[in-house]
């Protein structure tokens, strides 16, 4: 499809792109989402929770979260509480120790594991509903783009639509533009929290898990290499970051789908901005607004929506 012209702009006193990435996710409140709880036994005997908000309707939108986010990550909560407005029932899936509570396996959740998004969908088709659109932030959005892809024609047929922002589809590319020194805050912040997360693993598993190396990692080569690679079958992070970036995929995609990223996001690098494999797709459309951080797109609003929630809702309403 042609890539779409973008009428989003920023307001005049977000100048910039880490400004748009910041000062959203510091200071934005979202309020009137109410969340029903439900922890579901997967597969392997680990378990997932499921954050439903219902309106009792039969379209249903699944929404994914970013890297070390979870269903209160502000751009999830933003996103619920305009699906809710439009009249669609909502379910943000949290990932494998994402809600609160350590996973039980060996394994976690990382940047291109699909299997657990399928069984979600799965669960949630059987619910009833007659419709699902996917939504997808940041890696949920490339964890989105890689299982429309490896799904192609097996796609279940309940899935109408998928919208992705900040999508980091060349994980390598992003890896290492995230690496940067002028990047520093985001990856500090991220590998907090990863770092907490393999202390915790440690405690009731600690013939698995060495922790002695964790001060000395700075980036997340670093860190893939030494644990989220060997946790889930792969030689190193390069492997890793190869096969699980979603640019990979996007050719076998055949839903209908939308993939916004900014022009001035602050994690991406050139290589993930997919212009060239969508360009001539029929099924994918590419936006890409001069203006909006990673995962910020804020714009005032009567009812309080931002502008992605905005052109989420509208790209899916237009298909579902």
């Amino acid at each position: 499809m042609p890539i779409i012209r973008s009428e989003y702009k920023s307001p005049v006193y977000l100048w910039n792109g880490h400004i748009q990435t910041i000062l959203p996710a510091l200071f934005r409140r979202v309020g009137n989402v109410v969340y029903s709880r439900e922890r579901v036994v997967t597969p392997d005997n680990d378990f997932l929770d499921l954050d439903w908000s219902k309106v009792n309707s039969d379209t249903l939108i699944l929404i994914s979260h970013g890297l070390e986010g979870s269903s209160d990550s502000v751009y999830a909560l933003g996103m619920v509480r305009a699906v809710n407005l439009q009249g669609w029932d909502a379910l943000v899936w949290n990932y494998r120790g994402c809600s609160g509570e350590i996973n039980k396996q060996y394994r976690f959740y990382h940047s291109g594991e699909t299997t657990d998004l399928h069984f979600v969908l799965h669960y949630a088709a059987s619910k009833g509903y007659k419709k699902i659109a996917m939504i997808g932030f940041s890696i949920g959005g490339n964890i989105s783009l890689k299982y429309l892809g490896e799904q192609s024609d097996n796609l279940n047929a309940l899935v109408k639509v998928c919208v992705t922002f900040s999508v980091p589809c060349h994980l390598q590319s992003s890896a290492m533009n995230l690496a940067r020194w002028s990047r520093k805050i985001y990856m500090s912040r991220f590998l907090k929290s990863l770092e907490a997360k393999i202390k915790t693993k440690a405690l009731v598993m600690p013939d698995k898990f060495d922790c002695s190396h964790l001060k000395n990692i700075k980036n997340f080569q670093q860190f893939d290499d030494l644990y989220t690679a060997p946790m889930h079958g792969y030689s190193n992070a390069l492997e890793y970051w190869e096969m699980n970036s979603s640019i990979r995929f996007l050719q076998d995609i055949k839903l209908t789908t939308l993939i916004v990223t900014a022009q001035n996001d602050p994690f991406l690098a050139p290589e993930c901005y997919p212009i060239h494999q969508t360009k001539n797709h029929p099924h994918l459309f590419l936006e890409i607004p001069e203006e909006g951080g990673h995962c910020g797109f804020y714009q005032k609003h009567k009812d309080g929506l931002y502008w992605s929630e905005q052109r989420a809702i509208e790209f899916i309403a237009k298909y579902i």
